[in-house]
This record gives structure tokens, sequence and C-alpha cells, in this order.
């Protein structure tokens, strides 16, 4: 299978500066679907042999050039090899239609990374981990428990996408009621898209900001929204997802089968974050000696995306956790 020729940006436009540590290119690989990935990769200066790699991406509706770039760039300086890739259907990377998530395909985004840096010339085949960012740091989790090739998965700030979608924040809509109305929304939505021709988007980060918007949204907007980390091809930062894409999300759930991960596990979240809960809810699912659970003190869900002004993004143990899990 040959990857499709992709329109890649040549020149540096990530949310971050470029470090004069670490090498990097533009790759593109391919899923199982057939769909061409775009990914930026960045190497240690003057490595040699064959390294650990990590496959990077997240957040939910960002895109490589914000958080997941930062977290790749900053472990290339740590001496792996890394890259950030886009998922399906959005960023540089390709799939129609534009802008719809799947709990299945963009699993297999990461499993589909492993893939690529098995073949890697200058990367160990025995010694690869990922790393999910938000939405992805549970799909990170979901493809450790399907790929036996990953050694090692670090879930930052994270959300269950399956979870949220159909129970709502802190699962405040969780019965049968609530979701049959959101389906019944969603249906409804589907055949307007379909006379159409074309799917709504949802738009994304509220924006102007409402006085009443509760505390998580502020945060979503300090970094989205304003020169910390807006970025024109996120789909947070601009339109948003279309609106139909939490359909699938509603009735697949993700980490089923996450107690029968027997690779290490390092589950990284915010003291003060509204996420806090999916983070501490997976680990419990989670068997083993060699899962943890690290809560950042003071960070909230955004400051895992930069640091937040505050070298939040706990980067020695993060390193460490790889340098044991990835030997």
């Amino acid at each position: 299978m040959k990857d499709e020729m992709l329109t890649l940006t040549q020149e540096w436009d990530k949310t971050f500066p470029k470090s004069d540590k670490t090498e990097h290119k533009k790759i593109t690989f391919h899923n199982r679907y057939g769909i061409t990935l775009a990914a930026d990769m960045y190497m240690p200066k003057n490595a040699s042999g064959k390294l650990a790699a990590i496959a990077v991406c997240g957040p939910f509706g960002a895109v490589k050039e914000q958080c997941s770039g930062l977290y790749a760039q900053t472990l290339a300086e740590r001496g792996f090899l890394t890259i950030a890739f886009d998922p399906s259907f959005t960023g540089e990377s390709g799939g129609q239609p534009r802008y719809v998530a799947s709990p299945d395909i963009n699993t297999e985004d990461f499993c589909a990374a492993v893939d690529f840096l098995s073949l890697q010339e200058n990367v160990d085949p025995e010694r690869i981990g990922i790393l999910g960012i938000c939405g992805w740091g549970g799909m990170a989790i979901n493809a450790a428990a399907i790929d036996t090739r990953i050694k090692a998965t670090v879930s930052s700030t994270m959300y269950d996408m399956t979870r949220v979608n159909a129970k709502g924040y802190f699962d405040e809509a969780d019965s049968a009621d609530a979701r049959f109305a959101m389906k019944q929304a969603l249906n409804q939505q589907r055949i307007k898209d379909y006379a159409a021709g074309e799917y709504e988007l949802g738009g994304g980060v509220v924006d102007p900001l409402p006085d009443d918007a509760p505390f998580f949204v502020k945060d979503y907007h300090s970094y989205y929204k304003t020169d910390r980390g807006y970025h024109p091809r996120s789909l947070n930062s601009n339109g948003g997802w279309n609106k139909t894409s939490s359909l699938s999300f509603i009735n697949m759930p993700i980490l089923a089968y996450s107690d029968e991960i027997r690779s290490a596990v390092l589950v990284v979240c915010g003291e003060k974050a509204h996420s806090r809960y999916f983070s501490e809810d997976a680990l419990k699912k989670l068997t083993g000696d060699n899962k943890e659970l690290l809560v950042v003190e003071g960070a909230v869900h955004t400051d895992l995306y930069d640091g937040g002004g505050k070298d939040a993004i706990p980067f020695d143990k993060i390193e460490s956790f790889y340098t044991q899990y990835l030997r």
C-alpha cells in the first residue's frame, strides 16, 4: 500500500520554538484503513545506533503543531526518536470526510505509527512507546490493550471520549433517556447533513467567552483561542468537529480490555484538572506493578498541554519512565 501524496507545510509553524538540540523533518505513513497520516519526526542531534522511539498524539481537536509536537520535540532532546502525528481526517493527514473522529480508527492511528517506527533503520522495534494527550490519552491506553508491540504508554491529562460522549461531563447525563434524546438529535443531524451534501461543524471552543462559562471552558479558551496555543489547522481553535462525530463514541466504549494490558502505563493528570476523574478511574482498572498514576500538584487540564507557564509537564518523570521500560 502506498502513502497518499499529501501537501505538507515545510516552514516552522508550531506554537512552540524550534529546538537546536534536535533534527526535524516531515514524514507520512498509512494506517490499516488506507488513510495516510502526516507527522513531524524529531531526532536527537548526533544520535547513532538504534534508538527507542515514541509516537505522540493529542489533544482531541488539536494538531501536531500544538501540544503533541512540544512533547515529541522535548523527548527527542532527551534522547528518543519521536513522531507527533495528526489523526485521521484532521490537520495535514488524509481521510474523508474531514473533521470526524472514530474510537476504532483513531486507536488504529497509534498502531499504524508503531508499524512505521518498527521499520525505521535507526529505531529498535523492541523499544517503542506511545504518548497520548487529552482524548488521545484514552486512545493510547486502548491501543496498548490491542498492540503487544507497545512497551510503554503515557497518558497525559486524559479524557475517555466514549465515556464523556455517552454520559456527559462528570457522568451527569448518564441515563437512557438522556442518551435517547442525544441520539435523536444526532440522527436528525444526519438527515440534515445528507440533504445538504456536507457535514455541519459543531464549532470549536466558544469565542467570545461568556461571563458564566464554567472553568474548564475558560481553561480551553485560554489555550486554543489565544496566542498561547492557537493554530489555524486546529479544530478546537476554529470550527470544531462535525456535529455527528460523537455518534460512534456513544455505544462503542474504549478501555474495555485495559485490565489486560501487560506493558507499562504511566497516567499523568493535574491536581486541579476537571478531567482528573478520567485518569483516576482508568488507573483503577489497570493491573500489574508497572502501572502508575502521577498527579501534578496545582495543575489544571491545559497546564499539561504546554506547561501553563509553570513547567507543569513532568518531563523528568516521563523520561525516566520511558528509560526504564524502553531499555
